[in-house]
């Protein structure tokens, strides 16, 4: 219990602290705009997102990240312990956004995402997520706040609407790798209310989950590497290989995007020298490569060693570096070897003989949906 209550204080001065106690002053791109609030429970933890929202949001997606912000937490694992830390961690950012950022409480959107549904229907925990909900609308004294499960159906149209731009909207094929599951899906044909859902059971962290539990005694990265690889050849491949064909998406897209945080990290260790760029184009190879490169020589993609060999200014190799260094914080090697794997095995699927897709990484697509959420919600 010592320890229960140890890890929730270091939560508690992880929101507050880094956060900071006096209100930002932000950059706004818009003039005429509006900032909201996006709280996400998924299932590594918790994410807030802080939005500058255009006036013509929905036809331009003028939609400007002012903040992000995650405190992980391990959700799906649960644990007591994840309860508490995900409460915690849930009710600090809500507490933060309302005082410390000064946003109405009607401007702050609490959901569950869809790979917490996901995971908790294959576990029949659904009641934990009502439990969450409860116990945060009793820690914020507020009996009326809503926190939506959000469905894999309307999470994928979400982000699609809030990540593609306009003049790709109807010839792109977005996925979203989360943690515990994988969405996405296209608009096929040429309108925003009919959309085609591409969905899999699987994501970075389940995926890596399933090769841990194949592990026995042997815990090396080698034998872990091999047990992802089997789990991906095995369990997941006709799941992803149905998936894949019953979408239709390789007649109907041009474009394939990437979403999600394994999308984010591998787009900033591929190409480290476009840190400013919010979509990065990659070939399956150069996936395929730097993932053998994490599996055999994973000290060199630290942010010290990648920064050396880049012909960039300091000032531009001290941004790469913190960048480089947060991918290593949230991702370990397992982690990265885990998501890289189930990225390939979708990108695979696209690499066809006649025609080849244009394969996209998308690194700002965590709060796409919220995005699109907070548009399709807020008050004009």
């Amino acid at each position: 219990m010592n320890y229960l209550k140890a890890i929730l204080c270091i939560l508690f001065f992880q929101i507050t602290g880094l956060l900071g106690f006096a209100q930002p002053q932000y950059n706004l791109k818009y003039k005429q705009s509006k900032i909201y609030s996006g709280i996400e429970v998924g299932s590594k933890g918790v994410k807030m997102s802080i939005l500058e929202v255009g006036k013509n949001a929905q036809k331009e997606n003028s939609f400007n990240v002012l903040k992000d912000t995650s405190v992980n937490t391990d959700f799906i694992s649960f644990t007591p312990e994840t309860f508490s830390a995900t409460l915690q961690a849930l009710t600090g950012l809500y507490n933060n956004a309302v005082q410390v950022q000064k946003i109405e409480p009607l401007g702050i959107f609490t959901v569950i995402s869809s790979g917490v549904k996901v995971q908790a229907e294959k576990e029949n925990k659904m009641d934990w997520l009502k439990r969450l909900s409860d116990s945060f609308r009793i820690r914020i004294g507020d009996a009326k706040r809503h926190v939506e499960i959000i469905d894999a159906a309307n999470e994928a149209r979400l982000s699609h609407l809030g990540i593609v731009p306009p003049d790709r909207r109807y010839s792109t094929f977005l996925i979203d790798i989360g943690s515990g599951n994988t969405k996405g899906g296209y608009f096929p044909n040429g309108n925003t209310k009919d959309f085609k859902l591409f969905e899999l059971s699987w994501g970075t962290k389940s995926t890596a989950n399933a090769a841990e539990k194949r592990l026995g005694d042997d815990k090396t990265i080698e034998n872990f590497f091999k047990n992802v690889n089997r789990v991906l050849a095995g369990q997941a491949a006709d799941e992803i290989i149905y998936a894949v064909n019953i979408s239709n998406a390789y007649n109907m897209s041009d474009y394939v995007a990437f979403s999600g945080g394994i999308a984010w990290a591998t787009a900033t260790l591929i190409a480290p020298e476009l840190s400013e760029n919010p979509v990065i184009p990659v070939t399956y190879n150069e996936v395929l490569n730097l993932q053998q490169k994490i599996y055999k020589d994973y000290a060199s993609l630290s942010d010290k060693n990648i920064v050396v060999s880049l012909d960039v200014d300091a000032e531009e190799k001290k941004l790469i570096s913190s960048k480089v260094k947060i991918v290593n914080k949230v991702f370990d090697q397992k982690a990265m070897l885990a998501g890289m794997g189930l990225l390939l095995n979708v990108m695979r699927q696209f690499e066809g003989v006649y025609e080849k897709k244009q394969f996209f990484l998308v690194k700002n697509g965590q709060v796409g949906w919220i995005s699109a959420y907070v548009n399709q919600n807020s008050e004009d």
